[in-house]
């Protein structure tokens, strides 16, 4: 006869996941001690997305963490609210920003400027959990490397269309906004 297995103790400073699988990442908003592990993410994911647009991607200032981490210690010091992450069980797999957006003319008065999870956390949910803490079903903006499938996708999921608007970003030759 199997004895019923007790739930795992949790003590009061663990936070509750808010997905119900246990391998989910929680998402909670960045702290100015996870600039690091932002920055670590950020140019890993960025070297998996768009390192076939440089040619030596291992020697391209685009892909190293250490120029990020002060960036992230900047940013998370002057309103760490607007920014959110999704930490695993091996630290932060993921990361979401919002900021107002700059121009007086703006297609939107927000504009998501960064979501970025880590290729092995993809399939998982997290992107979307982190689009839901950081933006919610609020309008917005946002720019995508024109030759992303993957992300328009999981943008049109979210409601976001192309606006006809198109520019370019470090080594990325094409990007397009979309706007919802």
């Amino acid at each position: 006869m199997d004895r019923p297995q007790e739930a795992p103790r949790r003590d009061s400073l663990t936070p509750l996941r808010t997905q119900p699988d246990s391998a989910a990442p929680l998402v909670r908003p960045a702290r100015l001690a996870d600039a690091e592990g932002i920055a670590h993410v950020h140019a890993a994911s960025w070297r998996e997305t768009y390192g076939r647009f440089v040619d030596d991607p291992d020697n391209s200032p685009w892909f190293r963490a250490e120029g990020r981490v002060t960036m992230w210690r900047t940013t998370l010091g002057e309103d760490p609210t607007q920014t959110v992450v999704a930490e695993g069980t091996a630290g932060i797999v993921g990361f979401a920003s919002t900021a107002p957006t700059p121009e007086p003319d703006a297609a939107r008065p927000e504009e998501l400027t960064m979501i970025y999870v880590l290729e092995n956390a993809h399939g998982t949910g997290t992107g979307q959990a982190l689009l839901d803490a950081v933006l919610g079903d609020r309008p917005a903006s946002l720019w995508v490397a024109a030759d992303n499938p993957r992300a328009h996708a999981f943008y049109r999921r979210n409601g976001f269309r192309p606006d006809g608007t198109e520019s370019s970003f470090g080594p990325i030759p094409r990007t397009v906004r979309l706007v919802r």
